[in-house]
C-alpha cells in the first residue's frame, strides 16, 4: 500500500501552478494592449493623429504684396520690392557644430554689418528653434549668404517698402515697419486696405522631407492700390520752392499747400525740414510731423477777410460803403487797437488792402456776436477739413459765452484763434469757389462731393477782387505777383504765443488763389520762425507763393489771364529768388 500509495502522489498535475501564473500574466498583458488600442483608436484618437500630422504636415505661406501708393497721374509714391530674410535654428546650429569654422561667421558678420559676438549671442540658446540675424537684405546679399552655407542658417523671402520721391512726399504718405505694417501718414491709415491677404498651402511630407500630398490650398491675395489726389509735379515744384525758402530766410521750419478749388482736392501738401524714408536711421521725431495739418498758428491778417465778410453777409455794411479808421486807433476795454498809421476814411477794399487793424474791428463790432463766430466755423477755420489725416489737428479756439469788445476786435485780424496750413487753404478755396464749401480730400475719388453754400456768390466774388488790390502796387504783398496772371491774396505775420503774453518770434503765412477771372488754385505757405532780417509775410511767404503758384499754374495748362503781360519769358523770370 505504501509503495502504491507513494507512486500516486508522484504522478504530475494536468495544471501546474506555474502555467497558471504565466498564463495569467499574457492574459493580463493582452487585455490591457487591448484597452489601450481601444482607448486610443475609439475614446481618444485625436493625439496619436496630431502626433502623426506634426511628423507629416506642414504649412507653407506665399507672400501678398502690399499695395502701390500712386499719384492723381499714376506715379508712384511707394512701392513694395522683394528682399530677403537671414534667420536660424539655433538648436540645428549646436548639433552640427556651427561654430567650428569661424572664417564663415565672420564672413556673414561683415557682409552684414554686425559684430560676430552678437551673433553667437544671438545663437547661443540651444534650446531655441527660430531666431532672426538679420532682416530685409538685399538679394545680393542674401545670395553671398547662401554661399557661405552655415548650417543652422537659412533664407526666406519678403518684402520692403520703397519710395520712389523721397523726402519729396515723407510726412504726407509715411512709411511702414520692418514688418511691412504701416505706422505714419497714409501708410498708416490706410493699412487695413494696402495690406494683402497671405496665401497658405498645407501639405504631407514622407520620412525624407519629399511633398507627397496638398491637403489644403488657399490663393494669396495682393494688396489693394491706393490713388491720391496728389499731383507729384506741383509737389515736387512746391517742396523745392519751400525748402528753398527756409534755408533762404534762416527758418525753423515751413509748410505748403495747394488746393483744387472746384473739387476740393488736394495738389500738393509738403513741409519741410524733411527726412528720406528709405533711411531713417537718426531721424528726429520733428522732421517725420507732417507740419500742415498738425502745427497750428495765430493767421493774422490772411483771416481779415471775414471780418469783412461777416458784416456783408449780416448787413451791416455794403459794397459801397466807408470805414472811418481815424485817429489810426481806439481803446478797447483799456486795450489799444491801431494801425500803421492814419488811414482815414477807407471803402471795404482799402480796409483789405492796407490791412488796417481798426476797419476790421469796427466791421466785426458791427456785427452780433454769434453770427461773426459762426461764420469762423462756417469757413472752415475750425473743425475737421475731411482728409482724415492721421494726427490732423481741428485749430485751436475757445468760444465761451462772454466775448469782450477787444477779444472780438483781436479775433477780427487773426489773434484768439490758432490754425492749420490746411484749414487756411479751405477758407480760400471757399472764397474762390464763389462760396461753396466743400471738404478737402486726399484720396483721389470719382465721385463727386456735394458742396454747401456759406457765402454769397455775389459777397465772395466781391472779396476775391479786394484780395486781388493787396497783390497791386499800393498793397502789402506786391512780391505775391504771378508774371501773366491776375492773383488775388492775404499776408499774415504773427508773433508767437508764450507763457504770460507773446515772445520775439514770428509766424509768416501768405495765402492767395489764381487766376482771379476763374480761380482755379489756393495756395497757402507758412514760414515758421524766420531768422534773418526779413521777418514779415510780404517778403518771405509771399515771393515763395509766386513762385510755387506760376510753377502749378504752367503746370496744369492754366491760360493767362492778366493782358498786361503776355510774354512766356516774363513769366519765367518771376520765378527768381530774391537776392
Amino acid at each position: 500500500m505504501t509503495k502504491a500509495h507513494a507512486k500516486k502522489n508522484l504522478k504530475p498535475r494536468l495544471v501546474e501552478w506555474r502555467f497558471m501564473l504565466v498564463a495569467g500574466v499574457v492574459v493580463c498583458v493582452f487585455m490591457a494592449l487591448v484597452a489601450r488600442a481601444a482607448y486610443i483608436q475609439v475614446i481618444e484618437p485625436d493625439s496619436l493623429i496630431q502626433q502623426g500630422d506634426n511628423r507629416t504636415k506642414r504649412t507653407r505661406y506665399t507672400q501678398a504684396h502690399r499695395g502701390n501708393i500712386m499719384d492723381r497721374n499714376g506715379e508712384e509714391l511707394a512701392v513694395s520690392v522683394p528682399v530677403r530674410a537671414i534667420y536660424a535654428d539655433p538648436k540645428l546650429v549646436h548639433d552640427n557644430g556651427g561654430f567650428a569654422d569661424k572664417r564663415r561667421w565672420q564672413a556673414l558678420a561683415e557682409v552684414l554689418g554686425q559684430n560676430v559676438d552678437e551673433i553667437y549671442s544671438k545663437l547661443g540658446d540651444p534650446k531655441k528653434r527660430f531666431v532672426y540675424i538679420q532682416r530685409q537684405v538685399s538679394p545680393a546679399m542674401a545670395d553671398y549668404v547662401d554661399q557661405l552655407d552655415l548650417p543652422g542658417v537659412y533664407l526666406r523671402n519678403e518684402s520692403r517698402r520703397y519710395y520712389p520721391v523721397g523726402e519729396v512726399s515723407a510726412q504726407l504718405v509715411g512709411f511702414t515697419d520692418v514688418d511691412d505694417k504701416g505706422i505714419e501718414g497714409i501708410e498708416r491709415l490706410y493699412n487695413d486696405w494696402l495690406t494683402g491677404t497671405p496665401g497658405e498651402r498645407k501639405i504631407r511630407r514622407d520620412g525624407k522631407g519629399r511633398q507627397v500630398e496638398i491637403l489644403d490650398e488657399t490663393q494669396s491675395e495682393p494688396g489693394k492700390d491706393l490713388q491720391l489726389t496728389i499731383d507729384q509735379r506741383i509737389q515736387a515744384l512746391t517742396y523745392k520752392e519751400l525748402k528753398q525758402a527756409v534755408g533762404t530766410y534762416k527758418a525753423a521750419s515751413g509748410s505748403a499747400v495747394v488746393v483744387d478749388i472746384h473739387s476740393g482736392e488736394i495738389l500738393a501738401m509738403v513741409n519741410s525740414p524733411s527726412f528720406n524714408p528709405n533711411n531713417r536711421s537718426g531721424v528726429s521725431a520733428h522732421r517725420i510731423r507732417n507740419r500742415a495739418i498738425t502745427d497750428t498758428f495765430e493767421p493774422g491778417s490772411t483771416a481779415k477777410p471775414l471780418a469783412v465778410l461777416a458784416a456783408l453777409e449780416f448787413g451791416s455794411a455794403n459794397l459801397t460803403d466807408t470805414i472811418d479808421t481815424s485817429p489810426g486807433w481806439m481803446r478797447l476795454g483799456g486795450s489799444l487797437v491801431q494801425d500803421a498809421r492814419n488811414y482815414g476814411e477807407m471803402d471795404l477794399t482799402g480796409i483789405i488792402r492796407k490791412s488796417s487793424n481798426m476797419g476790421t474791428s469796427k466791421l466785426a463790432l458791427s456785427v452780433p456776436k454769434e453770427h461773426f463766430i459762426e461764420l469762423y466755423y462756417q469757413m472752415g477755420l475750425i473743425g475737421d477739413t475731411g482728409t482724415h489725416l492721421v494726427g490732423e489737428s481741428g485749430g485751436i479756439f475757445h468760444d465761451r459765452s462772454r466775448w469782450s469788445q477787444h477779444e472780438l476786435a483781436a479775433l477780427s485780424f487773426g489773434y484768439n484763434i490758432a490754425v492749420t496750413s490746411v484749414q487756411l487753404a479751405r477758407m480760400y478755396a471757399i472764397i474762390g469757389a464763389g462760396g461753396m464749401k466743400r471738404p478737402l480730400s486726399i484720396i483721389k475719388s470719382n465721385q463727386s462731393v456735394p458742396a454747401e453754400r456759406v457765402l454769397s456768390e455775389t459777397n465772395a466774388n466781391a472779396m476775391v477782387k479786394m484780395l486781388e488790390a493787396v497783390v497791386l502796387e499800393g498793397g502789402t504783398a506786391t512780391k505775391a505777383r504771378v508774371p501773366g496772371y491776375r492773383v488775388a491774396g492775404k499776408t499774415g505775420t504773427s508773433r508767437k504765443a508764450v507763457a504770460g503774453g507773446y515772445g520775439e518770434e514770428y509766424v509768416n503765412n501768405f495765402a492767395g488763389l489764381a487766376p482771379v477771372s476763374d480761380p482755379q488754385l489756393a495756395v497757402v505757405v507758412m514760414i515758421n520762425e524766420p531768422g534773418g532780417d526779413l521777418y514779415h509775410g510780404g517778403d518771405t511767404a509771399a515771393p515763395t507763393f509766386a513762385r510755387i503758384m506760376a510753377g502749378a499754374l504752367q503746370l496744369l495748362n492754366v491760360p493767362p489771364d492778366d493782358k498786361a503781360v503776355n510774354s512766356l519769358a516774363a513769366v519765367n523770370n518771376g520765378g527768381k529768388h530774391d537776392s
